[in-house]
């Protein structure tokens, strides 16, 4: 009988605690990143108008962003093919989804050395035009693509990558740099705070946290500030991997730049499975792109590190965007290595959160 009844008893708590367990993950599943981290900053995503089209991409979307980046629609290349010719459909149907469902909008970018339309650079006689030429394309570019979206763009990376790869050297030897010299990057955020003044203004990079380049970057926004040039942010691009950065370099960065008063962005964050790596090549023959359980276990490891320090610093972090939605598509999928897929995100190919996700909303 007494043994029955202690059966019976515990029986009840089990379920008692079954429902409790159940409730709880049914509470956690209805909150998103953006909820998560509702007191320390916006969460992001990059996305394109295909990815809003898709009911789950977008449901997703939707449920755990607060801001979103057009991936491509508002680069040189797709919304400016021609001097008197814009794209605009792309870019409007971006910033049109974020107004429909109260998502913030970065605006990304307004001048870099790629992905940008070769008129820019030549007159029609063929021969390249001049720097008093070039700045006034530049100017009328950012005027209107700006001035559109005045308003509801509440931030932009205005200069892209100006950086050289090369240690040994400072600014990138782009046709910009070559016509017009680091002038382009001063006028860059002259024209945009005057097309719009509100708009919080960003110099992004990628391998912020490499103490070489770092120091290089810190160079570039010392002169700008001391200029007054209108810069008022840096966005550490973020294309990591499972062993960079580490946390002391991550630190080290965050540090840096937030000594020159400026705002803090993760702009493009993901963690790729494989080592950083830029030259393009073929997939080798027995290479393997299977995601197996240890980089599944290190990619959680290494975003939980680095969520960590974001949260240790939200004074000056004002923002964390992923650079894709899931794992079904990532620009890294093929990059740099043809015929490889990768698995950066914190969401698999099936848009279901991953190991890496429990680890950045547990804390």
């Amino acid at each position: 009988m007494f043994k029955k009844s202690v059966y019976a008893i515990g029986a009840v708590l089990f379920t008692i605690i079954s429902n409790s367990s159940a409730k709880a993950q049914q509470t956690d599943q209805s909150k998103g990143l953006k909820d998560y981290y509702s007191t320390y900053f916006p969460v992001g995503v990059a996305v394109s108008p295909r990815s809003l089209k898709d009911s789950k991409q977008a449901a997703l979307i939707i449920s755990q962003f607060n801001s979103i980046t057009p991936e491509n629609a508002m680069k040189m290349g797709p919304i400016h093919p021609a001097e008197n010719r814009y794209n605009w459909r792309d870019a409007d149907a971006i910033v049109a989804f974020a107004q429909a469902n109260g998502i913030k909008v970065r605006g990304h970018n307004l001048c870099w050395h790629e992905q940008t339309p070769s008129w820019l650079f030549m007159g029609e006689d063929g021969k390249q035009v001049s720097k008093e030429v070039l700045l006034q394309r530049l100017k009328t570019h950012i005027d209107t693509v700006v001035g559109r979206y005045k308003g509801k763009i509440y931030a932009w990376d205005v200069v892209n990558e100006a950086i050289d790869d090369d240690s040994t050297k400072f600014l990138r030897n782009s046709l910009w740099y070559k016509i017009c010299g680091e002038d382009f990057i001063f006028k860059a955020f002259e024209y945009a705070h005057a097309a719009d003044p509100n708009a919080v203004l960003f110099y992004n990079d990628y391998n912020t946290e490499r103490p070489e380049k770092r120091e290089r970057i810190y160079k570039l926004l010392k002169r700008l500030i001391n200029a007054k040039i209108p810069v008022q942010g840096v966005g550490l691009q973020a294309h990591w991997s499972l062993s960079e950065p580490s946390e002391k370099d991550l630190e080290a960065t965050i540090k840096k730049f937030a000594s020159l008063g400026l705002k803090i962005q993760i702009t493009e964050l993901d963690m790729s499975v494989y080592p950083w790596e830029k030259n393009r090549r073929d997939k080798l023959p027995g290479e393997s792109d299977a995601f197996s359980a240890e980089k599944e276990q290190q990619q959680a490891k290494q975003y939980a590190m680095v969520f960590k320090v974001f949260r240790k610093h939200k004074d000056v972090i004002t923002g964390v965007t992923f650079w894709n939605i899931a794992d079904n598509y990532s620009w890294l999928d093929n990059y740099p290595v043809k015929g490889r897929k990768n698995y950066p995100l914190l969401f698999d190919q099936n848009l279901q959160p991953k190991k890496a996700y429990r680890e950045v909303v547990k804390f």
